[in-house]
């Protein structure tokens, strides 16, 4: 059968490796009547000649083989860092060896003779995770080049550790518990985890604990049978239905009651759940990611969250720091959200005049950035120029210092922030002349400009 060395980019890439020509053909007939483009090599020096022009995805290979087995094959990849997925395939006495193999990078083994459809499961499942992968590596590149990470801004250190932290729950099928203060994006983290899963393609369903009614969220949660309860007049779907095979969001889970989180809890042990006023126990597929505004460790000891359920959502704890924790975050979220709304608006806002922005670091942001971006949206429709002034924000809990303007200092601060400040403060009581804030700090023009190139101030204005 002739090999397919040139296959359209949509269709999957897996190279044979096996020595065995009957085997060999039949894999290769079987992959192919898969709709996968398939080469054949009958071992591993065949097959490392034939990586370079055929760059196969997933490499199916034997383990036992003349001139190269499959291991040899395996560190061979790694060793010229090919991006390929490895399967092993084992006869009867060499699973020991499959399983070495499988710490030494292979994904998965397969015992011959093959079961074909687990083959086929095996291989939707490699798919799933490769292309995981590749949004990954997307946004990471994303995050060194622009600072963010899909939809959430930021490069911080406490930002990357998020970002680590997803990165390494979202292929699994782990229960996430998110905590973090009011307007931090918990939500946010739990559409990026679901987004970069195998789940990403089923259904996303988010439910907000705390703005239901008790009486209505056991309903919501697990659905009705009409005749459940006055006003059931027909059966509804409850959101672990709706979920299924896809991810539940459960938002502000400490704001459910005691009795709701028992039945929560058997739901998300069983895997089944029965609809209000049903006697049949239906099964469901579904990833839970939770999340909470208050201290987790914290609802458990004041009895709002119930122990037990805490462990089984507390997998993989994520911490979404407050604003205030990662100040140098704001020129990031500044920018992105000013250009956002003047686009939004048709406005011509390019950026923040120094003064205003000391007033955003100065604030502590009680609501972090659902704050910060309501703040802003405000800021660019009211700016009558293409720089935010101090006068388009709202007070943000400043009061006028009594001697005039002023540098706020504190301990701990760095001289390089100080003297940032000083900069800020300067231009803007110049009206951003950088000639005359020059000539007042005492430093010259091109002195200036570098100290702005290195704190990211320069607004490509003219100087004046």
């Amino acid at each position: 059968m002739a090999s397919e060395n040139t296959a359209p980019d949509d269709r999957v890439r897996i190279l044979v490796v096996e020595d065995d020509a009957a085997a060999r053909g039949g894999f290769q007939q079987l992959l192919q009547s898969w709709d996968y483009a398939v080469e054949a090599a009958c071992d591993g020096e065949d097959a490392l000649q034939k990586v370079p022009a055929f760059r196969p995805d997933i490499v199916l290979t034997d383990l036992v083989m003349p001139r190269m087995d499959g291991l040899g094959l395996l560190r061979a990849l790694q060793q010229e860092g090919e991006d390929v997925t490895t399967v092993i395939l084992t006869a009867q006495g060499t699973v020991d060896t499959a399983v070495e193999a499988i710490k030494h990078g292979a994904y998965d083994y397969l015992s011959k003779p093959v079961d074909f459809q687990r083959l086929r499961i095996l291989l939707d499942k490699i798919i799933e995770r490769q292309a995981t992968l590749r949004e990954v590596k997307t946004l990471r590149r994303q995050l060194r080049e622009h600072g963010s990470f899909g939809s959430m801004i930021g490069s911080s250190p406490p930002m990357r550790e998020v970002y680590r932290l997803i990165e390494q729950a979202a292929p699994t099928g782990a229960s996430v518990l998110i905590s973090g203060e009011s307007g931090t994006g918990k939500e946010l983290v739990a559409r990026t985890i679901h987004r970069l899963s195998p789940r990403a393609a089923a259904p996303w369903v988010p439910i907000n604990c705390a703005a239901i009614p008790e009486t209505l969220l056991e309903s919501e949660l697990f659905g009705h049978e009409r005749g459940a309860f006055t006003g059931a007049i027909e059966r509804q779907q409850g959101c672990f239905e709706l979920a299924h095979r896809g991810t539940l969001f459960l938002d502000e889970i400490a704001e459910m009651t005691p009795a709701t989180q028992v039945k929560l809890l058997r739901a998300l042990q069983e895997r089944t759940i029965r609809r209000l006023g049903g006697r049949v126990e239906q099964a469901v597929d579904i990833r839970v990611i939770a999340a909470t505004n208050t201290d987790p460790a914290l609802a458990v000891q004041k009895g709002m969250l119930r122990e037990d359920l805490y462990y089984r959502l507390n997998v993989v704890a994520i911490r979404l720091p407050p604003l205030r924790e990662r100040k140098e975050d704001l020129p990031l979220l500044v920018d992105s959200f000013i250009g956002e709304f003047s686009a939004q608006n048709a406005r011509s806002v390019i950026g923040v005049a120094p003064g205003a922005m000391l007033a955003l670091e100065d604030y502590e942001w009680p609501g972090n950035v659902r704050e910060l971006r309501n703040v802003l949206e405000r800021a660019t429709i009211m700016a009558a120029g293409r720089l935010i002034d101090l006068g388009d924000l709202p007070p943000l809990g400043r009061a006028a210092p009594a001697g005039g303007d002023a540098v706020r200092l504190g301990p701990g601060m760095t001289v390089d922030e100080a003297e940032r400040r000083l900069i800020l403060l300067t231009l803007e009581h110049t009206g951003n002349n950088k000639t005359r804030a020059a000539e007042l700090l005492g430093i010259s023009l091109k002195t200036l400009h570098n100290k702005l190139n290195r704190f990211r101030l320069l607004d490509g204005g003219e100087d004046r």
